[in-house]
């Protein structure tokens, strides 16, 4: 096996985001598992592994992962949404709607405001975090 640098971290980020492009979250999280080992502050690694866990249906992992984000980048609105989505597909929905509000104050995106029900008519939904524009696609 080659040995990691700064250089093939960097590689295995980009590679991991390809991957979780074309839907391969598990291979995403192998990639990511080697830069969070050699780089644990980097917070965009981890949330592009939060994503890929809430992606492999790793419930419990993802949420894990989303909070240590938030702990470095309480306003980080993306996080405390795609928690949210987390905590929602866990069966947790009063947890994930306090995430889905704060998120709507932080960033007032309309997917943000629809999950933290403050429109009329709105009650969140079962989209995924795919991405931090709220597309899952």
């Amino acid at each position: 096996m080659p040995e990691s640098s700064p250089e093939t971290h960097v590689i295995d980020f980009r590679a991991a985001e390809q991957l979780l492009a074309v839907r391969d979250p598990r291979g995403a999280i192998r990639l990511l598992d080697s830069v969070i080992t050699a780089h644990p502050e980097n917070t965009a690694a981890r949330l592009l592994r939060a994503r890929a866990f809430f992606l492999a249906a790793q419930l419990r992992p993802a949420e894990l992962e989303f909070q240590i984000v938030l702990e470095r980048e309480p306003d980080n609105a993306f996080a405390h949404f795609a928690l949210g989505r987390t905590l929602e597909r866990g069966g947790r929905s009063e947890e994930a709607l306090r995430h889905f509000r704060l998120a709507a104050a932080l960033e007032p995106r309309p997917e943000f405001i629809e999950a933290a029900r403050f429109a009329p008519g709105t009650g969140g939904g079962n989209r995924d975090p795919g991405r931090p524009d709220g597309d899952p696609e």
